[in-house]
Order: structure tokens, then sequence, then C-alpha cells
């Protein structure tokens, strides 16, 4: 039996999960990436929204982006549904935006910062050639009390189901 299905339980005939992804998509293809890590996992997802949606023009989101990044802005973000404390292992995904996460990631985190002490944190990301940037960095800052895993980028959406797999068992979660 692998490692992961021994993290996770069968209580009265039902599959409970211990492994949540917690992610941010603008374009879809961090939305991808983590569709296919929570398949493989059997792990429950999160998506993060902002209140108010970035622009969907390129240039216009860009800008946003970077402003609210050199402000530290957090903005508002739906409310969540979902109990963190019953949760081990936390994937953060986001866009890789001006070489970090985008701040409604930033926002998930700082609202969250105690459900995530003691927690295995995994991140990833989707980027435009800008690679991990200094988002490893950045979750190990902002998630201190965490035992942090080495995350995945990954090209637009180029990320295949075998990718992610192979990731996922260097890791040691599969």
């Amino acid at each position: 039996m692998n490692k992961f299905i021994l993290k996770n339980f069968i209580k009265e005939g039902i599959y409970i999960s211990n492994t949540l992804i917690v992610y941010y998509s603008h374009s879809g293809n961090t939305r991808k990436m983590a569709k296919i890590i929570a398949e493989q996992l059997h792990a429950d997802c999160l998506e993060i929204i902002p209140q108010k949606p970035y622009p969907q023009a390129y240039n216009a989101v860009v800008n946003q982006a970077k402003h609210e990044i050199s402000q530290n802005y957090q903005p508002d973000i739906k409310d969540i549904q979902i109990d963190l404390n019953k949760y081990s292992t936390i994937f953060i995904g986001s866009p890789n935006w001006w070489s970090t996460i985008a701040p409604p990631i930033l926002t998930f985190i700082m609202q969250n910062q105690n459900h995530l002490i003691n927690k295995e944190v995994i991140p990833f990301c989707t980027h435009g050639g800008g690679g991990f940037g200094h988002i490893p960095q950045d979750i190990k800052k902002l998630c201190s009390q965490s035992k942090i895993f080495t995350g995945l980028a990954s090209y637009d959406s180029t990320a295949s189901n075998t990718d992610i797999h192979k990731w996922l068992t260097k890791i040691n979660i599969l």
C-alpha cells in the first residue's frame, strides 16, 4: 500500500482525505494542475476566488498584479467553507506573478496562518517563463512553522499526469 493511502483512512465506508489542494487560477493553468494533483491523491480541492475578479486582458492583469504585489496587497476573497484543521498536508498553488504568489493566495495564507502550523505545505505554480521565481522562499517565510516540501513549477499548462506523478513520488507523497 502506498504511503499516501496510509495517511488517509476509510470511516464507515467513506474515503476521508487529509490532503487539501488550495489554489488560485487566473487563466485556468493552475486549476488544471491542481485538478491533476487532486485526482492522483484523491485529495480535496479548494479554489481561492477573489471577491473582485481580475481583468482578463493580459496587460491589465499584469499591471494590477505588479501594483498589488509591490504594496503587499491582500484582496478580499470569497469565504472558505472548509475546515482546514482536518488536513495534515496542504498543497498551495498559484500562478507566478512577478516571481511570487498571486495576491489571493497571500490573502489565504495570511488569513489561515494559525491553521497552517505544523502542516506539510507543498507549493506548486504555473508560469509563463519565470519558473518558480521566489515562490518557495516566500511560502517558507509565510508558513514558517510548517514543513515545506519541494514544489513543482510548470510552464503554462504543460504539466502532464506523468510529470506530476514523478514529482509526487520524488517528494515521497506517493
